[in-house]
């Protein structure tokens, strides 16, 4: 019986695997579709996927940048998300602050020899420490509640590299700053873990406290990014 049972759990595994890179294949398309004619993002070398972002991640993020083309944005987490993001303010919005918080100044040198980042990007190297929440150890940038205190119309959270427990949880900080005249968007890679979907929850529970209505929305490939948006930006939970 164990070894019927056995074989059932990897039955149902294998047809889950197969779904969701079912599911990436259609993202793939999407995004692709989505770009099509803006010359500067077809020519784009992009590395999806793996440590990057997904199709369905930056199929949401081209969405955000083009339907509301935001004027400040936050990103933890120096990669391709950036390389995109970047492109996309210097062809398509123009004025925009686009901050960066990275922990390695060797990547920050590595990336830069190979990619020239808009004038309106800018890199801040911040060392992680090891924080706690509740008892747990999560990685963290030193100090980052006194480096970033301005509000930001996007949030994207893709670094740093994932905590045990707690994954990211920075953005937990950030947002007790926040109140319901504030309207944002927090685009979370990586929420098919179960670490970061305890951050995603406390998040919600520091938004929910401050009174600011939020609409969510999970979007499903061979990794999964959640999305959280105000009332200004709710339209982007049903794209």
């Amino acid at each position: 019986m164990k070894k019927i049972i056995r074989i059932i759990r990897e039955q149902v595994k294998l047809q889950r695997l197969s779904y969701l890179q079912l599911k990436e294949l259609e993202w793939a398309h999407i995004f692709h579709d989505s770009i099509r004619g803006k010359s500067s993002l077809e020519k784009l070398p992009l590395n999806i996927g793996r440590w990057a972002g997904n199709y369905a991640f930056f199929y949401v993020l081209h969405r955000i940048l083009s339907d509301f083309k935001p004027q400040n944005i936050l990103e933890f987490g120096l990669g391709e998300s950036t390389k995109f993001t970047s492109t996309f303010i210097d062809n398509y919005i123009g004025e925009c602050h686009h901050i960066i918080i990275e922990h390695s100044k060797e990547w920050e040198n590595l990336f830069t020899e190979k990619f020239s980042l808009s004038n309106n990007s800018e890199i801040k190297i911040i060392d992680l420490v090891e924080k706690q929440h509740k008892g747990f150890t999560y990685k963290g940038y030193n100090n980052i509640e006194t480096v970033i205190t301005k509000t930001f119309d996007v949030y994207i959270i893709d670094g740093p590299l994932g905590s045990s427990r707690y994954s990211r949880f920075d953005i937990v900080s950030l947002a007790k700053k926040l109140n319901s005249d504030n309207q944002f968007i927090i685009l979370f890679d990586d929420y098919e873990r179960h670490s970061e979907k305890e951050t995603v929850h406390e998040l919600l529970d520091v938004l929910e406290k401050n009174n600011i209505p939020v609409k969510t929305k999970e979007f499903i490939g061979n990794k999964s990014v959640f999305v959280i948006a105000t009332s200004n930006y709710k339209y982007i939970t049903s794209i």
